[in-house]
């Protein structure tokens, strides 16, 4: 009797220690590691997409979690400084031991980070990287970007689709662009656009990332009389561009272009009337209603006075929400962290997302593109309020999204 009771209470330590463990291993964190722009030339975007990031986490914390453990979201600022990704995301894959890693934002970064999440052989989803994976083409990325299977002819087609719209046709372009990742691909696209569409470039020059005086730029573009003028850069060149525009009097018909900085509440805020008339790339709108979408905006919304960021996000926000539900999901679906299945699951399905539905290709782009062009019209002020009407951001193509006509003079339309 008492070999058996002994028996008895070594087995019960034995299955209390597995219970212990078992519970001890379940409380561990899902750890996900990014680096964002916390600070610096883009951090204006890359807050909001952590802000969209964080509401995830705590969405599905309050679920339970991945697999019945809590997320735990580890990210670094990367100052909007493609040198500080590589260590970044080293340090996150060999010191904090991540299980997963999503991110960074912007082409700029993704492009770096991709060598050390090849090196590693780690999965990840970019949020708004053009035609990041064009030359890696590594299958364990994908992208949170709607520029679908041809992004870098997509960022730019609708532009140029308004452009030979027109009566007259336009005939000539002058292209300026910042000597970085982003805007040579958002370039590349717009070069065989503008062939295709049978245009004339007078003006092709690429300006240093750190520019901050635009008018020797517009200046050089005026003298080459361009009938329209494509720009892309981020945001301090939007600001920057857009104001030696206004100062100089560019005297093209129709200015725009992919310029990412125009996305933001607080740009649109800051340069108010001087808006009016430029052409840019857009790939949200306040008008799109996806499952879950209002949710994540009324919870932004409530959270953006206490972290200081833009006030509405719904152009970066989803995105960041999104990027991080493709993981969730394509986690709970195999049960697990291998990379490999990680990825094959990804490839092999669509998903429902607050960015709308979502399949990706080879290279991890969109299988369908989704970017709009809007027009802003009739900006008065600088007021917020005014950026929550749709009205002032006309979508003006593709026609089936399309909420208002576009007005051919840059000049009329500032009027």
């Amino acid at each position: 009797m008492s070999r058996k009771n002994s028996a008895l209470s070594l087995l019960g330590a034995v299955m209390l220690a597995a219970a212990s463990s078992t519970a001890a291993q379940a409380a561990e964190p899902v750890k996900i590691g990014c680096s964002m722009a916390m600070t610096g030339g883009v951090a204006v975007n890359g807050k909001q997409v952590l802000v969209g990031m964080q509401i995830w986490r705590d969405d599905v914390n309050a679920k339970g979690g991945l697999l019945g453990r809590p997320v735990q979201l580890i990210c670094y600022d990367d100052q909007s400084s493609p040198a500080t990704v590589p260590a970044i995301y080293t340090k996150l894959i060999e010191v904090d031991k991540v299980d997963l890693t999503v991110g960074p934002y912007a082409t700029n970064m993704v492009v770096p980070a991709l060598a050390v999440l090849m090196q590693h052989d780690m999965a990840t989803v970019g949020v708004t990287a053009l035609a990041a994976n064009s030359q890696f083409h590594y299958p364990k990325y994908f992208s949170m970007l709607p520029s679908g299977p041809t992004p870098k002819l997509a960022n730019s087609e609708g532009f140029f689709r308004l452009a030979t719209m027109q009566n007259p046709r336009p005939r000539t372009i002058a292209i300026s662009a910042a000597d970085a990742e982003f805007a040579k691909n958002s370039t590349d696209g717009a070069r065989e656009n503008a062939k295709t569409a049978g245009l004339e470039v007078v003006y092709d020059k690429a300006y240093p990332p750190a520019t901050t005086d635009f008018a020797p730029i517009v200046r050089a573009i005026n003298a080459t009389n361009p009938d329209i003028v494509y720009n892309a850069g981020y945001n301090p060149d939007s600001i920057g561009m857009i104001h030696a525009a206004n100062e100089i009097g560019l005297n093209a018909k129709m200015f725009g272009g992919n310029m990412v900085g125009l996305a933001a509440t607080a740009t649109r805020m800051q340069l108010g009337p001087l808006l009016n008339g430029m052409v840019s790339q857009d790939f949200f709108s306040l008008g799109f209603d996806f499952p879950g979408l209002q949710g994540l905006l009324k919870t932004y919304a409530a959270r953006a006075p206490g972290e200081g960021i833009d006030p509405l996000g719904y152009a970066f926000a989803p995105f960041g929400y999104a990027a991080l539900q493709v993981l969730g999901q394509a986690v709970e679906a195999t049960k697990g962290f291998d990379q490999n299945k990680l990825a094959d699951y990804i490839h092999g399905h669509s998903f429902n997302t607050v960015a709308g539905e979502i399949a990706f290709g080879p290279d991890g782009e969109w299988t369908k593109s989704r970017v709009i062009s809007t027009q802003f019209q009739h900006i008065a002020g600088n007021a917020v309020e005014q950026f929550e009407d749709p009205k002032k951001a006309v979508i003006v193509w593709p026609p089936e999204y399309r909420t208002g006509d576009f007005i051919y003079s840059f000049q009329n339309a500032r009027k």
